[in-house]
């Protein structure tokens, strides 16, 4: 005998625009009690401060900017992996470990990235400075 669910009705128009806010506010704030994700928010203000202080152009803000949102997609996916992995599989698994070990390293490629454009904006005003 398979058990019954209530499906909550599908909304349609604005109704349909203010949930998804709703689920998107309920994500971040999911993502918040990730400590990698509050280090992420504490290396963006770090690569802000270094943006203004070597006058980045706008379309290396622009690219920071996108990264950074890159970064917080990936983090989010990653965490929902690490999410369905406990729910479904809690004791150790070779596959659990795989699934989880390639969220983590989607995330660190995306950092790297990040470090590499944030080197590059910095270095490259340094040496036209000198």
């Amino acid at each position: 005998m398979t058990e019954k669910r209530d499906v909550p009705a599908k909304v349609q128009g604005w109704r349909h625009l203010i949930a998804a806010q709703s689920y998107s506010i309920s994500g971040f704030l999911r993502l918040l009690q990730e400590t990698a994700f509050r280090h992420e928010l504490l290396a963006f203000g770090l690569s802000l401060i270094l943006f203004f202080l070597v006058g980045a152009t706008a379309g290396e803000w622009l690219a920071l900017i996108i990264v950074f949102l890159m970064a917080c997609a990936v983090e989010a996916l990653n965490t929902a992996i690490e999410e369905i992995i406990d729910r479904i599989s809690p004791e150790l698994s070779p596959t659990g470990r795989h699934a989880k070990d390639l969220g983590s390293f989607a995330v660190f490629c995306l950092v790297l990235a990040w470090g590499a454009l944030v080197a590059f904006v910095v270095l490259s005003r340094l040496v036209s400075w000198w």
